[in-house]
């Protein structure tokens, strides 16, 4: 066993409200450069669509992630000898029109155009070329389901299911994907780099790219099946989301974490067994891949890890952080958080909650009882093919629970007569119950986020070098 500790994320989707704060902090100190103006490490996606860029959980297009070939764990768009064959040519490669072309506006023709009858107007101008260019996507592009008639229909979620009966106005539904790179445990960005510009760091499983190694050959562009590697055009070298390793080394959230106004994210420490991680993502079954995802994680509470942990040079400050982490009680723990397409076997760290919707009416309810998941009007499937690789046990599992907390809770303030049995029926207790709304609902600040801190001889004296360091291309 080789114990490793690994920063994650979980979201609850169930609280995302679609504003973007998230995404705006993390443009303005990340990706304010020429070059990066295309790149947004955080987005915020409306689902059904197909996302940003176009179609890019479909790997049937894009070739990401990992494959069980042979009963060995390869790349899907091949090894070496592949690469080094097209390593002037990756058919693989999104296009910009993928993501969009960024455009600006001449706005000194608006202020200083003469009277006229008519308002002054001018056109978008590309960013690249300088030329006026049709609007025509961008990383919102289906907000609020913006356009989904035409784009909804070629969401890979859809599979073994009608898309069309669902796009309908009356059988619609929505709900937001905020979205970063995924920090996997098994990243395939890392393992596509030619140059090993790509490395994920021992202290805290953060995922970075070494720039001056970088060469810009883009493979850990289409190698990352959430596409989450970004190519900066100005540079000619490749960027991507570092979680923000500076604030999180000083024991601070991500920016996109601390600007949420829905309070939608937690960050915590995991600790896995690093020695599973190849049989892990070697899963025969692609349906089996999350569940097997899940047993690599360590119960941080038992003694005896622990006692592994310490030998194997992880600090105590990241081991208290593993105790009280949020991440592993709603991931590990409670079961109710899901890696997004578990099937791409990358081992992704960034996990949702699957969202709560309305219970569609049907004949004979009084008879049923319960709420059942699968009625709900964002389809059981839909979330199964998203989170689980079309496994629908452990999503319907995961919502049984949050449903349960929601009638528990409504008869302990509302009817005064406290229901146990239908927390009983969705395996939970009071006392779980009670911790489960606490943190899902108020919890406060210091719980969300349980973040370690380096030690001060290794850190330095991090505050003396803010706003002194960046990207230095000129080196």
């Amino acid at each position: 066993m080789r114990i490793k500790a690994q920063m994650a994320m979980v979201m609850n989707l169930d609280k995302c409200i679609g504003c973007h704060t998230c995404s705006i902090p993390c443009k303005n100190v990340w990706t304010n450069r020429e070059g990066a103006e295309y790149i947004w490490y955080n987005n915020v996606e409306t689902k059904p669509g197909i996302g940003y860029p176009k179609r890019w959980e479909s790997q049937e297009d894009h070739r990401g992630g990992w494959v069980v070939k042979g009963g060995g764990l390869s790349l899907r768009a091949g090894g070496r000898l592949e690469k080094l064959l097209k390593v002037f040519h990756n058919p693989d490669l999104p296009q910009i029109d993928q993501y969009y072309e960024p455009w600006t506006y001449d706005y000194a023709k608006l202020i200083e155009s003469p009277i006229r009858k008519h308002q002054p107007a001018t056109r978008p101008r590309s960013l690249i070329t300088g030329k006026e260019i049709p609007l025509q996507w961008g990383p919102n592009w289906e907000d609020d389901l913006a356009g989904v008639c035409f784009t909804g229909k070629q969401d890979v979620n859809f599979s073994g299911l009608e898309a069309e009966s669902y796009l309908k106005f009356q059988s619609a539904f929505m709900f937001y994907l905020p979205r970063i790179c995924e920090h996997c445990l098994n990243p395939s960005c890392v393992a596509s780099c030619p140059s090993g510009a790509l490395y994920k760091r021992d202290e805290d499983g953060i995922v970075l790219v070494d720039q001056k190694r970088c060469r810009g050959w883009r493979y850990c562009v289409s190698g990352c099946p959430y596409k989450k590697v970004y190519f900066n055009w100005k540079a000619g070298r490749s960027e991507k989301c570092l979680f923000c390793y500076p604030r999180v080394e000083n024991g601070m959230p991500t920016l996109c974490a601390e600007s949420c106004v829905g309070r939608i994210r937690y960050v915590g420490v995991l600790l896995y067994d690093a020695d599973r991680i190849k049989e892990v993502a070697s899963t025969q079954e692609e349906r089996g891949v999350y569940s097997a995802h899940a047993s690599i994680f360590l119960n941080p509470h038992d003694p005896e890890i622990l006692r592994e942990a310490i030998a194997g040079g992880i600090p105590g400050s990241y081991l208290d952080a593993a105790r009280l982490s949020p991440v592993y009680k709603l991931a590990v723990e409670w079961k109710l958080a899901f890696p997004p397409h578990p099937e791409f076997r990358t081992l992704p760290m960034v996990w949702y909650i699957p969202p709560l919707s309305p219970i569609l009416p049907g004949p004979g309810d009084e008879e049923r009882g319960e709420p059942d998941p699968g009625r709900m009007r964002i389809p059981l499937k839909y979330l199964a093919n998203l989170f689980s690789s079309g496994d629908e046990k452990p999503v319907k599992a995961a919502l049984e629970k949050l449903m349960a907390l929601r009638n528990y809770w409504r008869s302990v303030l509302v009817d005064k007569t406290p229901d146990t049995r239908v927390l009983e029926k969705a395996a939970l207790t009071p006392e779980i119950a009670r911790e489960m709304v606490y943190l899902l609902g108020v919890g406060k600040y210091s719980e969300r986020y349980r973040i370690p801190t380096v030690k001060a001889e290794e850190a330095g004296n991090p505050g003396a070098l803010q706003g002194r360091k960046g990207f230095n291309f000129e080196e």
